[in-house]
């Protein structure tokens, strides 16, 4: 019985060990198989295009790093964002958004609400608290607490925005020549409150200020662009909508259903978000939602968010996002395009946020003036920030 005893415990001890190697080298292989960076030479920076860059505001409306087990504070080997090399790219201001769910077979088409869930899998090989692997909620709580930490350990590289106040402090910070970051939480698809409208508040005190309806799936607010049903709000979306309205926080349409997006529009009276999309006239895929709903959201003062991935621009090259930025300015006008790159967002792309002053080369070179441009990467989404925190 002794020797069995043995056997058995060090069988535990290696099942361990093997757990270990599992949560410490697995989830850096996912992420490397899925935010990647297409190997490519320098891109070509003009003085002029590099002198400009570095004299604009620049901010992003979405990306996804909370999602993955890597230390911000640190210029990373993976992936495409991190602290320093937001630095680098001359970022001013950065939206950090959770992702809580996300189905087995995801797709711009059609997917089911009821599909395994990836993120569940993601939870449990990355170690995250026990309470995140089942509760959606808890999920978006501990992302939030991670950026937290980051700012904490960034030497006062990274700094939350919650309030007006604080995008005045980080911008006037970012004037005076400090290597500084704003941060601002972001949700991908509101179905972490489940089903409950006080959870709003909960999220709102772990520094969430950016709310998205949904994400790949239909939810308990209403239909997803890529879910079953199409459908537009539920009497709970509409509570949710008129509570961020309200609130002063920032409603963000990326990933709702087209009725969503009206019925949105029909009900609230303040500057719209589209974060992270092409434009359908110019790469004609489901994922982007028609010009004319384009139109609409920027007639709310809004914005919509260029991405950079060959999904929604059909060239992901820094060309390839400039021409896109291009057809936006014709289609929504120059005063409602910003920049929403999805990087991390499990996309492959063909730079990071560090090499951002090649996209100011490929702006200038498709005859993009410099207002314009100014406008595009940064300028827009500050007026959107200030409209709408307190």
């Amino acid at each position: 019985m002794r020797t069995l005893g043995k056997w058995l415990g060090r069988l535990l001890g290696l099942l361990i060990i093997a757990l270990g190697l599992i949560a410490m080298i697995a989830p850096a292989e996912v992420e490397k198989s899925r935010n990647v960076v297409k190997p490519h030479d320098p891109y070509p920076v003009s003085d002029a295009a590099a002198a400009l860059h570095a004299d604009m505001v620049i901010g992003d409306w979405h990306a996804d790093p909370l999602l993955w087990k890597r230390d911000l504070t640190r210029r990373g080997n993976r992936g495409h964002v991190d602290i320093p090399r937001l630095i680098e790219g001359n970022v001013a201001v950065q939206v950090f958004t959770a992702v809580t769910k996300s189905p087995a077979g995801q797709n711009y088409d059609q997917n089911d609400s009821e599909a395994m869930d990836n993120i569940t899998l993601l939870a449990v090989a990355q170690l995250w608290p026990v309470r995140a692997w089942s509760s959606l909620y808890e999920r978006a709580l501990f992302q939030a607490k991670k950026l937290h930490d980051f700012e904490a350990w960034s030497n006062g590289q990274l700094k939350i925005i919650r309030t007006a106040a604080d995008l005045e402090a980080v911008l006037a910070a970012k004037q005076a020549g400090e290597p500084i970051v704003g941060g601002i939480l972001g949700i991908e698809g509101a179905h972490p409150l489940e089903g409950d409208l006080d959870k709003l508040q909960g999220l709102q005190d772990a520094g969430y200020r950016l709310i998205a309806l949904q994400h790949f799936f239909d939810n308990d607010l209403g239909g997803s662009l890529h879910g079953a049903s199409g459908q537009g709000l539920t009497d709970f979306g509409k509570e949710v909508v008129r509570a961020v309205a309200d609130r002063n926080l920032i409603l963000d349409l990326a990933h709702s259903s087209e009725q969503v997006v009206r019925d949105v529009m029909d009900m609230t009276d303040m500057p719209l978000v589209l974060s992270h999309t092409g434009i359908h006239s110019h790469c004609m895929v489901k994922r982007n939602i028609h010009d004319q709903l384009m139109r609409d959201i920027a007639s709310t003062g809004g914005v919509i968010g260029i991405g950079y991935w060959a999904d929604v621009t059909c060239d992901d090259s820094p060309t390839g996002i400039a021409k896109t930025i291009k057809v936006a300015i014709r289609v929504v006008g120059e005063d409602h395009v910003s920049l929403g790159s999805d990087f991390d967002g499990s996309v492959t792309t063909a730079m990071d946020t560090s090499e951002l002053a090649a996209l100011t080369h490929a702006l200038l070179e498709e005859g993009v003036t410099e207002q314009q441009i100014r406008k595009v990467m940064g300028e827009n989404m500050i007026r959107v920030l200030r409209a709408r925190l307190k």
